[in-house]
């Protein structure tokens, strides 16, 4: 019963993630350009802008961001200031915006996950963007890492992570949460990786994210976002899910070491 209670719990949270609930690293501090090929995305269905999510631009027109932040999406736009509130062209997109087309990963699937926590697999997405990215605007981008770098680090390497989102005391009691509001600050902060194995280690990574241990950790609004090899441009993962509502504890995170994942990611090099 409580692992029924687990799963439903946490099934909700995700779906709250993938229904524009919005939130910020939390123990983030302002990234200013630390980090400029982190950028706010924002992603369309049918009827236009329907939620957010963080990226990485890891070539000229090309950022890594997750599968559910993808998936349904039929347009997208990314912003690289480091502070987007009050721009006039968020969310519809305008001069400061670039324009995109998103793709999720073929094996992305939510439900498919084997064991506890187990709610999603292939959480990838990548946005190809119409135009290259100013080299005034982002110089330098974040790195793809060699297959099976997770496998290689120790227990408690520090992971850094960037991305955007509406402060926790920002959020609106209830539902739905208001997913276009607050400040849309880029904030970063240092978290560790726990390397214990557990179910699905070979896809994801574990993160701590315990502010009174002033370690960071991610929520929401960060889904997509990369985690960093600490003090590096390498990403190891992106921002998957959490298991409660308050984004304590630990923090999961899709792993980009894996060979299929980086084939797949780097066939739209060059793409259009």
């Amino acid at each position: 019963m409580k692992a029924r209670t687990f799963v439903l719990v946490a099934s909700a949270i995700l779906a709250l993630a993938l229904s524009g609930a919005v939130y910020a690293i939390t123990n983030g501090q302002p990234d200013g350009n630390n980090h400029p090929y982190v950028g706010l995305l924002v992603f369309d269905d049918a009827s236009g802008p329907a939620w957010r999510c963080s990226g990485a631009l890891i070539g000229p027109n090309l950022v890594l961001t997750a599968g559910h932040c993808t998936d349904g999406a039929v347009a997208a736009r990314v912003w690289f200031a480091s502070d987007v509130t009050g721009n006039r062209d968020y969310p519809y997109g305008g001069p400061s915006a670039i324009e995109g087309k998103p793709y999720t990963y073929p094996g992305f699937c939510i439900g498919c996950g084997n064991g506890l926590p187990g709610f999603d697999t292939g959480d990838v997405g990548v946005v190809v963007l119409a135009k290259k990215v100013p080299k005034s605007t982002v110089s330098v981008y974040a790195t793809l890492p060699q297959a099976g770098l997770v496998d290689t680090l120790a227990m408690k390497t520090a992971v850094d992570l960037v991305g955007y989102g509406v402060q926790v005391k920002e959020q609106i009691p209830g539902s739905p949460y208001d997913r276009w509001t607050g400040d849309l600050r880029r904030l970063a902060a240092t978290s560790q990786l726990d390397a214990a194995d557990f179910v699905q280690s070979d896809q994801f990574i574990k993160l701590s994210a315990n502010p009174g241990q002033d370690k960071g950790g991610t929520c929401f609004g960060d889904s997509g976002g990369p985690n960093l090899l600490g003090g590096t441009t390498t990403i190891l993962a992106v921002n998957s899910y959490v298991t409660n509502s308050n984004c304590t504890g630990v923090t999961y995170s899709n792993r980009i070491d894996r060979a299929e994942l980086l084939n797949w990611v780097r066939s739209f090099s060059g793409k259009k």
